[in-house]
């Protein structure tokens, strides 16, 4: 759990990076305790990554970010149409990676769907697509990772896309093409 709580922190610092949230509202927006936030605020700032809660370096902080974190857990499915399955899903969800990206920098195409998902709604998944789809590696991967990962998500075309913060840390961890994007990317969000 300590390199989740690390990661939600992580994730709020780069979605706000200007220093405006207190620390206690980090704690609350990272569902972590304060004492948390607080003796990892003195680990970043030693690093001279952040200042307070203002990041002083975004690329930075999001290689310190690359360093701690793992591969989520992931199952593949083919879904004839990714896109209109998505569209009529009541579940919680998020974009990442190819179509995320697509959606946003239009560079890669989109030849996965990868998505973020609840554990505790797999089955629910796993029902839904193979009403019309297939169980085994296709075009439609559910990642099963740490709910926190949905913070500030966004709405665009109608669908989920995760923070850009965590596009940027999937890109990167996905590698190949998706490190060409990252590099592309992270040029507009640092500046």
């Amino acid at each position: 759990m300590h390199g989740a709580k690390r990661e939600r922190i992580l994730r709020v610092l780069l979605n706000e990076p200007d220093g405006s949230v207190t620390k206690y509202r980090l704690a609350k927006l990272s569902e972590t305790a304060k004492s948390w936030v607080i003796d990892y605020l003195r680990i970043l700032e030693s690093k001279e990554l952040v200042k307070d809660t203002k990041v002083l370096d975004k690329e930075a902080l999001l290689d310190h970010w690359f360093s701690i974190t793992k591969k989520p857990k992931h199952y593949d499915f083919f879904v004839p149409s990714p896109e209109e399955f998505l569209l009529g899903i009541d579940m919680d969800y998020a974009l990442t990676t190819y179509v995320a990206e697509n959606f946003l920098q239009h560079y890669l195409f989109p030849s996965r769907t990868d998505i973020y998902v609840r554990e505790s709604d797999m089955q629910h998944w796993k029902d839904a697509i193979c009403k019309d789809g297939l169980v085994g590696k296709g075009n439609l991967r559910l990642l099963l990772y740490d709910e926190h990962v949905l913070y500030d998500k966004k709405k665009i075309k109608g669908l989920w896309v995760i923070s850009m913060p965590q596009l940027l840390l999937d890109l990167r961890r996905e590698g190949g093409v998706c490190q060409e994007a990252y590099d592309m990317m992270v040029e507009k969000y640092v500046r």
